[in-house]
């Protein structure tokens, strides 16, 4: 019961399924999210407590029990059952997830705990934030990446094999055209939202 990663034919070490860790990940940005804006807006921090309770212990399982237990993973793997795993190693993912444990861990004594708020837990909150929405949205493990600063070893399995060296292909490289073409998007919308800015700034009125 108390392990971590999967023991899979072909991988040397142990793995585990990068779709339902991305699926648990965009649960988790998306309920998070939704508490911090209550609480910045509403000035109602009753969600925001429950979530960060509920990512402390969701991790702590993952980290020091198995991750196949995580309620989380659990309804990440129902969402994704039916697609084809893509396996991703072990041991970067619990480094990753003991950042994650650390960071709700702190937020777990000042937010809930001592009921206090400062810069130093929206700080954490934002990190969090920014944690979960890259690996939702970019597939892109940013504690992942730390594994590397602080282990010897490689990290191994990695999303879109960018632990391995290779040059990008073709459909990947980004021209100067594709460049031009992003700073002329931007300096077309602000110039648009410019000239309606009475518009953006006013109440809307009944169509009818």
């Amino acid at each position: 019961m108390k392990q971590f990663g999967e023991t899979v034919k072909g991988y040397k070490i142990p793995v585990l399924n990068e779709r339902e860790i991305r699926a648990g990940a965009g649960i988790l940005f998306l309920f998070m999210f939704i508490a911090i804006l209550l609480a910045i807006l509403k000035s109602s921090f009753i969600m925001l407590r429950f979530m960060i309770v509920f990512f402390f212990i969701d991790m702590f399982i993952r980290v020091f029990i198995n991750p196949k237990y995580s309620p989380i993973l659990i309804i990440g793997k129902f969402m994704v059952r039916k697609q084809t795993p893509i396996y991703v190693g072990a041991p970067q993912k619990k480094f990753a997830w003991i950042l994650g444990l650390i960071l709700s861990g702190t937020m777990l004594i000042l937010v809930t705990i001592m009921n206090t708020f400062s810069p130093i837990s929206g700080i954490i909150c934002l990190t969090c934030l920014i944690f979960l929405f890259f690996e939702t949205a970019f597939n892109v493990c940013i504690g992942c990446k730390l594994y590397g600063l602080f282990n010897k070893e490689k990290a191994q399995y990695c999303p879109g094999e960018v632990c391995e060296i290779n040059d990008r292909q073709e459909i990947q490289k980004i021209n100067t055209t594709q460049i031009l073409m992003v700073v002329g998007f931007v300096i077309f919308v602000a110039i648009f939202i410019y000239s309606l800015k009475n518009s953006f700034s006013g109440l809307p009125t009944s169509l009818f």
